[in-house]
């Protein structure tokens, strides 16, 4: 039995027995992984921290009985302030339950685990406004996962797209021009929107910062993600207004 390190970012856990805990990980290297940590419940556990939600650090895990155990844990980060900041606090929760959705067991996330990394200490440490820094997040876990939206040419005839009107159609995964759309379906998208998410592509994180909220379309690229991963993550009912 090998014991191998994971850096990793606890997505979810549940409560096991008396004193055990059941935890999701996110690993750069393997994707999701379901692991048992036994013991940490009880009061003077070193390892009840590190199974907690959005705790970073490295577990030592071994394979045992079909079970993956977590043996050992060095925490690096429990990005604790969350955790007086309710709307914010939300807001990274729903971040856990997309990468849980999106993450496959012994599939490489590097990209998602950065992303996540990145926005969970903009939301910890930062005072930069919620809804463009989860627009930010959207906009690259929509590319990670290889649904990245089509934002220069209508997704239905082609046609390069510099001039309002602009749609964006959810299903067709892009934008739609004004002599294309036909369904109700199709959401309007400010200029300054389409700026933003063409913007916000390109340069990356550092575009997020200082951007007002009417720039940031976090509803329409919440609801595109969650149809392309074909649920309503339930947190995302939580988020604040």
């Amino acid at each position: 039995m090998n014991q191998t390190e994971n850096t990793a970012i606890v997505l979810r856990r549940v409560n096991y027995r008396d004193n055990d805990r059941m935890v999701t990980l996110l690993s750069p290297s393997r994707g999701r992984i379901d692991a048992l940590i036994r013991n940490c419940r009880k009061p003077k556990s070193h390892n009840l921290n590190a199974a907690e939600l959005f705790a970073l650090g490295d577990y030592m895990l071994i394979e045992t009985g079909g079970r993956i155990i977590v043996t050992s844990v060095h925490l690096i980060e429990t990005f604790y302030p969350l955790r007086a900041d309710y709307d914010r606090l939300t807001c990274a929760t729903w971040l856990l339950s997309l990468a849980e959705a999106a993450a496959e067991p012994e599939q490489e996330q590097q990209e998602l685990f950065m992303l996540l990394l990145h926005t969970l200490s903009r939301l910890t440490f930062s005072d930069q406004p919620w809804k463009p820094l989860l627009s930010g997040f959207l906009l690259h876990f929509s590319a990670c996962q290889g649904f990245k939206p089509r934002l220069n040419h209508c997704t239905l005839c082609g046609k390069r797209l510099e001039e309002p009107p602009f749609f964006f159609d959810a299903e067709e995964g892009g934008l739609v021009c004004g002599d294309c759309r036909r369904a109700r379906s199709q959401v309007p998208l400010s200029p300054e929107q389409l700026r933003w998410m063409r913007r916000a592509l390109t340069v990356g994180s550092a575009s997020w910062v200082n951007t007002p909220d009417a720039e940031a379309p976090f509803e329409l690229l919440r609801a595109y993600v969650e149809s392309k991963l074909g649920r309503r993550l339930k947190p995302g009912a939580l988020l604040p207004e």
